[in-house]
């Protein structure tokens, strides 16, 4: 495995041993595909972030986890790289653990390797549950901030939350929708990827709240629970469909919307309206083909940074942001942005 790094750094990046680290490098045998993977993914972590390595303020290593599709967390990944220029003379060494879907056995291993070698700060995106919940509070028992990003966990002691406004993105999708349905429209398709995700489990609740208080006759169709994996969400869509004739529009609120479409097609149903959230690769192709009405977007370099800043204010370094909330975009066909 060609690479150009102490193995120590190599270690430290992927919170392996030295001697396992040399074990990989070598090609000796007892090496399960995990840890290979591990190491592999370090060097490419560490060829990204050579001139990082080559600053001489002080150093922090920032753990970013998240549980989500990987069109997401390449976004989150890119973001996060996009702006540890910004922090110099610091130099910020991000480790990334992404799952598209995470076990609470998988949360609890992953906290006991940041534990165990060590952290400035964890950026986290995960379910909001017992098992996320004990997880935070062994960190934050340890001395190791955690700022939740993208989707909250209220009821921890958490440093921040990074990212929308979920409520009120819930309240904006409803609007919108609102002023784009017609009169006689009466069926509504919803999806999350899971209601175990306080952000998108917000962003529903408001909306579902504002609709049955503007047009109560509305009727909502929930077919969420595909972790907006597309093979799962094109299922649950299916199975809701069953008996449908129409679906006037769609609120997505957790992704997978080629496999909703498609679910759609499959139904000879076509949809008037279908907002969505995120530019991820495929809203950006869906968007610019008319097949997304609208995208709530925010944009995740400057979360990344409001949260990076949270971390380092922990630290004694700089201020902490006086406020954490993304701003609102609403992105159409006509108004992509151009730096995307």
């Amino acid at each position: 495995m060609t690479h150009r790094f102490p193995v120590k750094e190599i270690a430290v990046q992927s919170g392996l041993s030295t001697a396992t680290v040399d074990r990989v490098l070598n090609n000796r045998a007892h090496v399960s595909p995990q840890t290979r993977r591990r190491v592999q993914d370090a060097i490419a972590e560490l060829t990204r972030q050579e001139s990082q390595l080559a600053a001489r303020g002080r150093r922090f290593f920032i753990d970013i986890v998240a549980e989500a599709p990987v069109r997401f967390t390449r976004q989150i990944q890119q973001a996060t790289e996009a702006v540890l220029a910004d922090f110099r003379p610091a130099a910020l060494r991000p480790r990334f653990t992404f799952a598209e879907t995470m076990s609470a056995e998988e949360t609890g291993a992953i906290v006991e390797r940041i534990l165990r070698r060590g952290s400035q700060g964890v950026c986290l995106k995960a379910r909001n549950t017992e098992e996320t919940r004990h997880a935070v509070r062994q960190l934050e028992g340890k001395g190791i901030p955690v700022v939740t990003v993208f989707t909250d966990i209220p009821d921890i002691d958490r440093l921040a939350y990074v990212g929308l406004n979920n409520e009120k993105a819930g309240r904006t999708a409803a609007y919108l929708m609102l002023k784009l349905l017609k009169d006689d429209d009466r069926t509504l398709l919803t999806t999350l990827s899971q209601h175990s995700f306080q952000g998108e489990e917000d962003r529903f609740r408001a909306f579902r709240s504002e609709l049955s208080r503007l047009r109560p006759e509305l009727e909502l169709i929930d077919a969420s629970g595909g972790g907006g994996l597309s093979p799962a969400t094109a299922l649950g869509v299916r199975d809701k469909l069953q008996g449908v004739k129409a679906i006037s529009g769609v609120y997505s609120m957790g992704g997978g919307n080629l496999a909703i479409l498609r679910a759609l097609e499959a139904a000879g149903i076509e949809p008037g309206v279908f907002i969505a959230h995120d530019l991820d690769e495929d809203n950006l192709e869906l968007l610019r083909a008319e097949k997304l009405s609208l995208v709530l977007y925010h944009d995740l370099r400057s979360d990344m940074r409001l949260a990076l800043r949270h971390l380092l204010a922990f630290h004694g370094v700089g201020e902490p942001p006086r406020s954490s909330e993304s701003d609102i975009q609403v992105v159409t066909p006509l108004n992509i942005p151009g730096d995307i």
